[in-house]
């Protein structure tokens, strides 16, 4: 890995690409990281409400107290950001969206530069834990932690409380045991699938929505009744309902997640749920879609390493476009066949 040798700030047009609240948390994530200061302009530039919202404020702030870093911009609804980053401070640190977003999202943010600091750190999150715009809990706990503690780092998830969108109440709790360098990290084959599951989780909603998506998981993926578990949550704060499809492979973990939205009927919310997870099988890949995304910043930190993934989305390719900012990084993306791509880091 090669780090640039200046404090000059960089400038980024947060329009580009998918225009979205990634490319503010990439280049959160990488200035800390990296010790470089950036300018962002058209904050989330492509969304219905562009600019700095609750969720994207908690996961700057958050950003600027493990990094002590000086902020311009920093208010609801800022469409630009001056970030200035100090030395990073391992630490227990309490993050709060203050609302229903996403708390892995925060956590995307500061764990990176946590991984290789001087000192263990804890961190409490609060916020929306199953938030239909981010990664859920599952996903974090069971498919991308395991993939950390393989580059050397000792990171464990645990949830203390579920909080759906909008309700929010959620909180998890992170530990790392960080490493002083990464681990190269190399994912050319999932391996023979071991086991797949399904769990569907309602909060303050009938339990038959639960049964009645997994009915559907069951039937769409051959799924016997062992393999399929519906929770009741009595302590969340609000409504929600999330299902989880779990693959377990020789090599890699899978978790495809969707969420009940109101008027939506249960065996819906199943069948947009059981999509991806065809698309994941049919292509025999080890990485997911959404994994694919989330293993970029850890590579790259790494100074390199490769997966085998399904066709990029526009959310990869951005990220990638913002990690080229940063570091002096070579990126391929090779095509291997229908729907399978080998990206690889050095």
């Amino acid at each position: 890995m090669t780090r640039h040798g200046t404090r000059q700030r960089l400038c980024i047009d947060g329009a580009m690409g998918e225009g979205g609240g990634q490319i503010l948390r990439t280049a959160l994530a990488l200035s800390v990281y990296l010790g470089i200061p950036f300018h962002l302009t058209r904050v989330r530039a492509a969304r219905r409400k562009p600019g700095l919202q609750p969720q994207h404020l908690a996961a700057v702030k958050a950003a600027a107290e493990i990094s002590g870093a000086t902020l311009e911009g920093a208010t609801p609804g800022s469409g630009e950001l001056t970030f200035d980053p100090g030395a990073v401070q391992p630490g227990s640190y309490r993050f709060d969206t203050g609302t229903a977003g996403s708390a892995s999202l925060v956590l995307q943010t500061v764990l990176p530069a946590l991984l290789t600091a001087a000192g263990p750190s804890q961190l409490l999150l609060s916020g929306g834990t199953h938030n239909p715009l981010a990664p859920s809990f599952e996903f974090i706990a069971l498919a991308f932690l395991p993939l950390i503690r393989r580059m050397g780092p000792r990171v464990t998830a645990r949830l203390l409380q579920a909080g759906f969108y909008p309700a929010g109440g959620g909180s998890l709790q992170v530990d790392i045991e960080p490493v002083s360098r990464l681990q190269a990290l190399h994912l050319p084959e999932r391996g023979a699938v071991i086991e797949q599951r399904a769990r569907a989780a309602v909060s303050h909603l009938p339990l038959h929505i639960a049964q009645r998506e997994l009915r559907v998981i069951g039937a769409e993926l051959g799924l016997a009744g062992e393999h399929l578990e519906a929770l009741e949550l009595t302590s969340a704060r609000g409504p929600g309902n999330a299902v989880s499809v779990i693959i377990k492979s020789e090599h890699v973990t899978e978790v495809f997640t969707g969420f009940g939205e109101r008027g939506v009927r249960a065996e819906i919310v199943a069948t947009r749920v059981a999509a991806p997870v065809r698309r994941y099988l049919a292509a025999g890949v080890p990485v997911g879609e959404q994994l694919a995304d989330q293993l970029l910043l850890p590579l790259a930190l790494a100074g390199g390493g490769s997966y085998v993934t399904l066709r990029p989305s526009r959310h990869t390719t951005t990220n990638i476009a913002v990690l080229r900012m940063f570091m002096a990084l070579q990126v391929d993306c090779e095509e291997l066949g229908p729907d399978r791509w080998r990206i690889a880091l050095r």
